[in-house]
């Protein structure tokens, strides 16, 4: 018998995502007693929702403040956000690590293909400092799924990273570099080399250790410093279970049990379809452990062929996976 959870990975319409969102939006209202007074708070009673456009989305804020739990359980992994100094941290308590590391393997092979084809690297020094990162937990279930004896992390040992693309490209191996953006702007102003088969997965932003730059001149200053056309990135953070993915110019795609939709900024219940620009509420039916509605603090734009990430609200407060104003 098909579980909730192997439909939600065999979704093929749109009539079975919103019969999915419908059905973890009850379960997830009678056992997470905190999205539920939330609901309520906002005047949504359960038998009301008949769509999915009727589900309230919680704040993300609420992860720095609450257990965000549907039912009651032993975590298996809590991951938390990074961030700078003194900053307040989410936490999200993972029920089944099996239940991420599906979600992950899926979609990664629905955009880039099996895992094992790669070699990984990750210039992630500030998530390696810090403990929790759901980001370097993704990292260490790809290199496993990998199993390439090069995979590896660097901190600020920029020239082993050198010469070990150098000899990737040489062998012709497909290759993934993952870098927090500080990081990968540090590298290059010493290093540059002409890979155009690398893909280079920008993420995180500045941390504080460097002054922001719009995306166009990051992406433009980190093509010509690795010699490839495209810099590829992924929308995750710790509070969800599964990520989309950007092969260029920060427009990102959704595997088909995750969405990203657009509120107003003027009124949170405002979700029209007809809004082109917004503040993203995301549905990620994997996280059906938590909470599958978060409303962000993200801004963007709707594309043809995707989300458009333009940076984050004003006044809210720069998180971990923070993505550079414009």
């Amino acid at each position: 018998m098909e579980t909730l959870t192997d439909w939600i990975f065999h979704l093929s319409s749109a009539a079975d995502f919103e019969a999915a969102a419908l059905r973890v939006f009850g379960i997830q209202y009678d056992g997470n007693a905190l999205y539920r007074a939330y609901c309520q708070n906002v005047g949504v009673k359960k038998e009301e929702v008949h769509t999915f456009s009727d589900i309230p989305f919680l704040p993300i804020s609420f992860f720095k403040t609450h257990d965000v739990v549907t039912g009651d359980f032993v975590p298996e992994l809590t991951f938390r956000s990074s961030g700078t100094t003194g900053m307040e941290r989410s936490r999200h308590l993972i029920k089944d690590a099996a239940l991420y590391r599906k979600s992950l393997i899926e979609s990664f092979r629905r955009f880039y293909g099996n895992p094992s084809d790669y070699v990984f690297l990750a210039l992630l020094p500030n998530y390696l400092e810090q403990q929790q990162s759901s980001l370097v937990y993704m990292m260490e279930e790809l290199m496993r799924e990998s199993g390439a004896p090069e995979n590896g992390y660097y901190l600020y040992n920029h020239e082993d990273m050198y010469k070990m693309l150098l000899q990737l490209r040489d062998n012709q191996q497909k290759t993934i570099l993952w870098g927090v953006t500080f990081a990968l702007l540090d590298f290059v102003e010493k290093y540059r080399l002409d890979f155009p088969q690398l893909i280079v997965f920008e993420t995180g932003g500045m941390k504080g250790r460097r002054k922001e730059m719009v995306k166009e001149e990051l992406y433009g200053i980190l093509c010509e410093s690795f010699g490839v056309e495209n810099i590829h990135s992924e929308y995750g953070m710790c509070e969800l279970l599964s990520q989309a993915y950007s092969k260029g110019g920060n427009v990102f795609s959704t595997p088909p049990w995750m969405q990203l939709r657009l509120r107003s900024d003027k009124d949170p219940l405002d979700t029209s379809d007809s809004l082109e620009t917004g503040v993203i509420n995301v549905i990620d039916l994997a996280n059906i452990h938590s909470c599958s509605f978060i409303a962000t603090e993200d801004l963007g734009r709707r594309h043809s062929n995707g989300m458009e990430i333009l940076g984050r609200m004003d006044h809210s407060q720069t998180r971990g996976c923070s993505l550079m104003v414009l």
